[in-house]
């Protein structure tokens, strides 16, 4: 399979990934999906910005889109230089795009554990009513958050697709990582003959 179709298909996935990731973040800012009267209304790992931060893939997926298009004559003469030179430019980016995507699995697997912050019955304070995870099995604590309402499934909905989705990212850019390695040791299928002479292109 020749590495830059691969790595262009990739990045055509990770595209809408990182679009999806970015639109839940913002929603999140919206507890229940109304305005919120304080900043410290707001669940803390929402400020964190994981899936804006942490999957913010579009430019990793600009790089590996552009992959399959570079200059296949290299440089100096030497006619795989330059698709060696870009693949590897696509390991660098893949590697952060890992780091990224399970920075923002973590910070929503911690979300989803702590639960929302809320008001708590008979209080005046905004805090987080859960406990280890304790609401996911029990559902009866749910009563616990009085407001804002619909709280809890609002953020645990958001959360757990940003811990879907940045997981199937880090699959992705683990492939590409993998995909430049191969790419950039053994070069790109296209650059097979002599320049100019392209190979199969199938991904």
């Amino acid at each position: 399979m020749c590495t830059g179709s691969c790595a262009k298909c990739l990045g055509v996935t990770l595209i809408p990934l990182a679009i999806l990731c970015t639109l839940a973040n913002i929603l999140l800012f919206f507890p229940g999906g109304i305005v919120s009267d304080s900043n410290d209304h707001i669940t803390d790992e929402v400020w964190y910005f994981g899936g804006i931060l942490g999957s913010g893939m579009v430019f990793p997926a600009l790089v590996f889109l552009g992959l399959k298009n570079n200059d296949c004559c290299g440089c100096c003469g030497n006619e795989s230089c330059g698709k060696r030179f870009a693949m590897f430019s696509s390991f660098i980016f893949a590697a952060v795009g890992v780091v990224g995507a399970g920075y923002n699995f973590i910070v929503s697997a911690v979300a989803i554990n702590k639960g929302p912050k809320c008001l708590g019955q008979n209080s005046t304070q905004w805090d987080y009513q859960f406990h280890n995870g304790d609401y996911l099995t029990n559902r009866d604590l749910w009563t616990a958050c009085q407001k804002p309402e619909d709280i809890i499934p609002w953020n645990l909905t958001l959360f757990s697709l940003l811990l879907i989705m940045s997981g199937v990212q880090a699959v992705l850019c683990a492939i590409q990582v993998i995909n430049g390695i191969l790419g950039t040791l053994c070069g790109d299928c296209s650059c097979c003959g002599f320049c100019g002479v392209k190979g199969p292109d199938f991904c």
